[in-house]
């Protein structure tokens, strides 16, 4: 609420502080309290916050808590782990912005937005596709692979079948670099140069090369890599 920050008590817990001024004014630290507290903002909630995101090593790397990682949870930490990854998915799905079928394709920070709700917590690398008509509009989009980026692994044969069947004008390539550094590599480079052959003898232009890390993108094409 706007204005409501100048009107909170001097010792307004986490949970009056969210409320009446946003989750803005508030840490890494008692968010996550809040949500293993359940909503209640008590200090066990934001030092059991602090073990968890100890042993995760970080916000960022929240999402790839294992069992072993959830020692600080307790007997509890199944519930308390759900209530986590539910709150994080939330927050991705709120960020994204899908392309609905249809919607024509301007630019790579539409890819990026598209997809970031997805791919930058991975920590396998996921090859996808966007199939697109004559005017560049999204068709549908198709999960190729995943684990490490090589040749076989991205194989023309697996790219182009679905575009074909789907009589698609043209397609973009997305990926994720788990390490979060969109920078494409000099394998990221041969596999476009090799789809992008196969597209000219199928008659499917490959518009782009989206790579997607944490909070970026590179865009192959843009970035004069064609």
């Amino acid at each position: 609420m706007e204005g409501c920050a100048d009107q909170l008590p001097e010792r307004a817990g986490a949970r009056d502080r969210l409320l009446l001024a946003g989750g803005a004014v508030l840490s890494d630290v008692e968010l996550l309290g809040l949500v293993l507290d359940a909503g209640a903002g008590t200090s066990a909630g934001l030092e059991l916050a602090e073990r968890v995101l100890g042993a995760a090593g970080g916000l960022a790397r929240l999402d790839r808590l294992d069992r072993r990682a959830c020692a600080p949870l307790g007997r509890l930490w199944p519930r308390r782990l759900a209530l986590v990854r539910a709150a994080l998915e939330l927050g991705r799905r709120a960020a994204a912005e899908p392309l609905a079928a249809g919607t024509p394709v301007r630019d790579a920070a539409a890819v990026y937005a598209h997809f970031r709700g997805r791919l930058p917590q991975l920590e396998r690398e996921v090859f996808y596709v966007l199939l697109l008509d004559g005017k560049n509009r999204v068709q549908g989009e198709v999960r190729v692979s995943e684990g490490s980026l090589t040749a076989a692994l991205v194989h023309p044969r697996e790219v182009f079948a679905p575009a074909i069947r789907a009589a698609a004008a043209a397609l973009i390539l997305v990926h994720n670099h788990p390490s979060g550094d969109p920078t494409p590599s000099a394998e990221d480079s041969a596999i476009t140069q090799r789809l992008r052959q196969a597209g000219e003898l199928v008659g499917i232009r490959v518009l782009d090369h989206v790579v997607i890390g944490r909070g970026r993108w590179a865009s192959m094409a843009e970035e004069g890599r064609w």
